[in-house]
């Protein structure tokens, strides 16, 4: 929070709302204090314990509160705050102290607390562990001991050993030995069996009971004390301030509908008084934000691990990390911060404050009563609202006039807006909440000039309850819809259009066919009006990503996730509204890549181009030239594989004949002529191959240089 929007002698003390402005002379100590509940402060001079009492809370809805004490004092006074150990790493944190009378802070003083372990491991027995007495003794080797077992033994502990001994058949445990060196020489007595060991040594018997105090010290619930010492001279004020968390301060609304007239809002704050003290005439005041609020701990010393340096004569170098230029950033950064700083500046400056009059928490003057019947419902009558509402920075507060009294452990409810609003009466229907009936709804327009934090709506129309609603924070001057029953009158029956898909547009270039088709889809709304008057009826329609409104070309509203459609409908008259949209999808494929009935449809259709018709038509005849080439060459290797396998039948029948048979040189003879076949169909195969890759290039070349719309 920058500074309170509130004329007058009061500004902030390091951003604390309420506290004495720079012209006086104080003394300031800035702590923390998140502090929980159950925080006193009791001013040490007065004999009878006198109380500094809290005079100003500011609840957040961030789940902390600031709380101010204020007293009168005389001289020098010490005043003691108790809070649970727990919350003194709050207290830590956020208190500000401030002496008004021109006298000054001291020293500030509570007791230290350092980690338990930590001060465990400085006692000579160590019981961070959870040690078994076997652990103890083997610690204290080397000491004198007393045990009671069968008889008296005094010795020292030479150790514990753990041995196995048979238990039952198949089974074996292992037994603790303590193991001791007497006048008699060495003993072993089982530990089991020893009823009572005292350790000699009273300066370690010492030890063990501190280091047993310190862990009880650490269970205990007592609260701590912090000292605050305020020094000077006569009588003045001294104020005590911190943060502390607490529960998050709520709101819920009142709307009453009428047919004549506008809507009326009431606007509770409910608070919580959680702490162990009681406000008496407290002023309040309740903002709505959210400031970053964290607990660190400061209450326990924090001891930091220092490095091991090594002799340089045997340090190695160590793997180096080096960081990035952030100079050009750090500018850019200074210059957004000040550009923000100059807008918050000009928004503070022209920011007007509007109140509400003010009143006591019950009772007050009516503003004039609504006209409706002696059963409905006026929350004009007999409420007011008890606060001041401004701006504070990023923030909105309501300011309670009237001084709040709420004991410990209590709440209350404290209204913070009273006044007329714009609203319109109308039906929203969205079939993903329900998929036959609307709801009953309201268009609601914050005009009171106040900020509407989120929360519930108890919506009452006609003088009788008609429902709840819920909104988002609502800042002034702004609309939202709310909804708050079935509206059971209406009827809305959705029905799914299809179309067909339609090719838009076919190009050529360099090879490619870029094609892009439209897809269309649609919904009919057909709305049923039983009641006796017209309704406006609010149609949501789901908005996805890639499909563009066709029908009706602009919504009534569009959010992030739905465009919304008004739709009068009178009564007995079904009302129709009919919703397309279309999506446009571009694709590409390699024109070689088509088959011949794939071409043939582009040329068929009528939105592609004479120039594109007839560059597809070329396309075709240099296809099926090459096809016809490469059918030829097919032929011709059939042809060789045919001969191949006849000559191969031939050599296998002449190897059984006589080489001067009639039969033997007729195959001679057929086989030179097959050998001649298959010469010629490899040359013209040859031939064939060349014709073909050059008419494939010559079509590649062609494809190349197409780029015809």
């Amino acid at each position: 929070m920058h500074r309170v929007h509130k004329s007058g002698d009061r500004r902030p003390v390091l951003g604390i709302p309420g506290m004495a402005g720079a012209s006086r002379r104080f003394g300031l100590a800035l702590l923390v204090l998140a502090v929980a509940a159950g925080g006193g402060v009791v001013m040490a001079q007065d004999p009878a314990g006198a109380q500094l009492p809290v005079k100003r809370v500011v609840l957040y809805t961030s789940g902390v509160g600031y709380f101010e004490h204020q007293a009168q004092i005389e001289g020098d006074v010490r005043v003691d705050l108790k809070f649970n150990v727990d919350d003194v790493n709050d207290l830590l944190k956020s208190m500000v102290l401030q002496d008004e009378g021109g006298g000054s802070i001291a020293t500030i003083t509570y007791g230290s607390k350092d980690p338990i372990t930590k001060t465990l491991k400085t006692f000579a027995i160590d019981l961070t562990t959870n040690p078994t007495l076997a652990d103890l003794l083997s610690q204290v080797r080397g000491e004198v001991v007393e045990i009671e077992a069968a008889s008296k033994i005094v010795g020292t502990i030479v150790g514990v050993e753990r041995r196995k001994q048979p238990a039952g058949k198949d089974q074996v445990v292992e037994v603790e030995y303590l193991n001791l060196l007497t006048e008699q020489g060495l003993r072993s007595v089982e530990l089991a069996s020893v009823g009572r060991i005292r350790l000699v040594n009273p300066a370690l018997n010492e030890e063990l009971v501190k280091a047993l105090a310190v862990l009880a010290l650490g269970h205990a619930t007592d609260k701590k004390t912090v000292s605050l010492n305020f020094q000077g001279q006569g009588a003045r004020r001294v104020r005590v301030g911190y943060i502390q968390e607490t529960p998050i301060w709520k709101t819920s609304y009142r709307l009453v509908i009428g047919d004549d007239g506008r809507p009326f809002i009431q606007g509770w704050a409910i608070v919580e008084n959680t702490t162990e003290e009681d406000w008496t005439d407290v002023q309040l005041t309740l903002v709505s934000g959210r400031p970053i609020s964290f607990v660190m701990n400061l209450y326990d010393p924090l001891y930091v691990p220092r490095p091991v340096v090594e002799p340089e004569l045997f340090a190695s170098l160590r793997p180096q990390t080096y960081g990035q230029d952030l100079g050009e950033a750090d500018e850019q950064f200074k210059r957004r911060a000040e550009k923000a700083e100059r807008e918050r500046q000009l928004a503070f400056d022209a920011a007007a404050a509007p109140a509400a009059p003010g009143a006591a928490l019950a009772g007050g003057l009516g503003r004039g009563a609504m006209p409706a019947e002696d059963r409905a419902i006026d929350l004009q009558r007999g409420v007011r609202s008890v606060a001041e509402a401004s701006d504070v920075g990023e923030l909105f507060q309501y300011v309670i006039e009237s001084p709040v009294s709420l004991p410990r452990q209590q709440s209350a409810m404290l209204p913070i807006v009273q006044g007329s609003v714009e609203g319109r009466k109308v039906s929203i229907y969205n079939p993903a909440v329900h998929a036959k009936h609307p709801l009953n709804g309201l268009y609601l327009k914050n005009s009171t000039g106040l900020h509407l934090m989120q929360g519930p709506i108890t919506v009452f129309d006609g003088g009788t309850y008609a429902g709840d609603a819920q909104i988002e924070d609502l800042p002034p001057d702004s609309q939202r819809l709310i909804s708050y029953a079935l509206d059971l009158d209406t009827e809305v029956a959705p029905e799914s259009k299809g179309y067909p898909e339609q090719l838009v547009s076919v190009r050529l270039v360099k090879g490619v066919l870029y094609t892009s088709r439209k897809y269309q889809r649609g919904q009919e709304y057909t709305i049923k009006n039983s009641s006796l008057k017209p309704r406006e009826v609010i149609i949501e329609y789901p908005l996805e990503y890639g499909w563009t409104l066709v029908t009706p070309k602009e919504p009534t509203e569009k959010t992030r996730d739905v465009y919304r459609f008004a739709v009068t409908a009178e009564p007995g008259k079904p009302a129709k509204l009919l919703v397309t949209e279309q999506q446009v999808v571009d694709q590409s494929v390699q024109l070689t890549n088509l088959d011949d009935p794939t071409i043939q449809f582009y040329i068929g259709a009528s939105v592609v181009s004479d120039q594109v018709k007839e560059a597809l038509r070329e396309v075709v005849r240099r296809k099926r030239e090459i096809e016809g080439l490469v059918v030829e060459q097919q032929q011709l290797e059939q042809q060789i594989a045919a001969i191949s396998q006849e000559q191969a039948r031939i050599r296998e029948n002449m190897a059984q004949l006589e080489r001067n048979s009639d039969l033997y040189n007729r195959y001679v003879k057929k086989f030179n002529s097959q050998e001649d076949e298959i010469e010629q169909a490899r040359a013209k195969i040859a031939e064939l191959v060349e014709q073909i890759a050059s008419k494939r290039k010559a079509l590649d070349d062609y494809l190349l240089g197409l780029e015809l719309n």
